[in-house]
């Protein structure tokens, strides 16, 4: 008999598993974070952190986590390294485990790539992409480059053309041998090293050997299930930015090989790993600030639920997550909010999209503190504001 999972069980092990569930209880408690969990296994269970603006994603690891601040988030990057940041899902830049990049490397360069938006002069050929990749790779070894010093050593490594100032960016033209960035991101050739001064470095990773391309696959399939199950081969796909039709027949192969198995999710077809079927009795109650960008609002589909009613319309921008941060009320997006520093103050504005219980509040009331110690603003000058949400998207 096929297996029937409701929205709210779903939703519930979706939180529990990513560090967010939470029962509304009082203060100097925090049910449903990690305290003694590093935070690679945090990064790992969300199945990476969109880092495009390393603030959201140091939000999105400390509000999982007790106790830890950007500090130590950029501590994992730039003195442990137990976590790199790189090119990741949909080519966007994560923060990923440093030991998980074999898994990434090697499931991230099997997935299709789509058309390229370029125009036939501004292409690179096969041949010149894998000249600029492994460019890329030799002069990053060992060494932090900026873009101006990395795009000085592709050139010289590989030829003129790969300087031509042919490829549209946002004011102005780039050389042409940057429409691979992302693809030597996901390779292992390149990841982003500290800044030096204002300035962006890049570095390679630690060298590692992918696996091979079927098994990272079906592990990948098998950890986003865990983490936003159930889903379908269209909810995959769209979280990776690959072909439909690919993630149907790779979801059809792992079915036919007993590693996924099917279920009833809120009436429609879906996939759970193999064997992962229990879910949790009691639904999730509680209110939680998640930052742009989040893993949890990017991934956890289908969106007309996890964004009911006003919120679709309030904080997805044309149908894309991720452009607002969200206020999570009982495991769904029931409004947005904004934090803007002076100093060491900060004020956290929050626009409900419905109305709030007194303990509802309360528990928003330590939410925003726990964004403001993430954030390393002064104990007691974090301040909540429940009201409209000005700024647009990116603010």
């Amino acid at each position: 008999m096929t297996l029937r999972i409701t929205w709210a069980e779903a939703g519930a092990r979706r939180l529990e598993r990513q560090f967010l569930a939470t029962s509304g209880a009082g203060p100097g408690t925090a049910p449903g974070r990690a305290s003694d969990t590093a935070l690679a296994d945090v990064v790992s269970a969300m199945c990476g952190a969109h880092a495009q603006v390393l603030s959201a994603a140091e939000v999105s690891v400390g509000v999982r986590t007790e106790g830890v601040t950007r500090a130590d988030v950029r501590a994992a990057l730039w003195e442990d390294r137990s976590l790199v940041k790189t090119h990741g899902p949909r080519g966007t830049v994560h923060l990923l485990p440093t030991r998980d990049l074999p898994l990434w490397s090697a499931a991230l360069t099997a997935v299709p790539s789509g058309a390229s938006p370029f125009r036939p002069d501004v292409r690179l050929t096969e041949e010149q992409a894998r000249q600029v990749v492994t460019a890329i790779g030799e002069a990053l070894d060992g060494t932090c480059l900026t873009i101006d010093e990395l795009s000085e050593e592709v050139v010289a490594r590989t030829g003129p053309w790969a300087g031509d100032l042919v490829m549209p960016a946002f004011q102005g033209l780039w050389p042409r041998w940057r429409q691979v960035t992302h693809r030597a991101g996901q390779s292992g050739a390149l990841c982003f090293g500290p800044n030096r001064g204002r300035q962006v470095t890049y570095t390679r990773p630690p060298h590692f050997t992918p696996l091979p391309p079927r098994d990272a696959l079906a592990t990948l399939v098998r950890r986003y299930l865990h983490a936003y199950g159930p889903a379908t081969p269209a909810h995959f796909a769209k979280w990776l930015a690959a072909p439909d039709g690919w993630a149907g027949g790779l979801f059809a192969t792992l079915a036919a090989d007993g590693e996924v198995e099917e279920v009833l999710f809120e009436g429609a077809s879906a996939w759970v790993a193999a064997g992962d079927t229990a879910f949790p009795d009691e639904p999730v109650r509680g209110v939680r600030l998640l930052p742009y960008f989040d893993a949890y609002a990017i991934a956890a589909q289908p969106r007309e639920l996890l964004f009911p009613g006003a919120a679709y319309r309030r904080a997805l921008a044309g149908g894309q997550a991720g452009n607002y941060p969200v206020l999570l009320v009982d495991g769904v997006v029931s409004g947005v909010w904004h934090q803007r520093r002076r100093g060491r103050r900060m004020t956290v504005t929050v626009e409900p999209l419905g109305r709030l219980t007194a303990r509802q509040e309360r528990e928003l009331g330590e939410r925003a503190e726990r964004v403001g110690e993430v954030l390393e603003a002064a104990p007691g000058l974090v301040e909540l504001v429940i009201g409209e949400v000005t700024t647009g998207p990116h603010a």
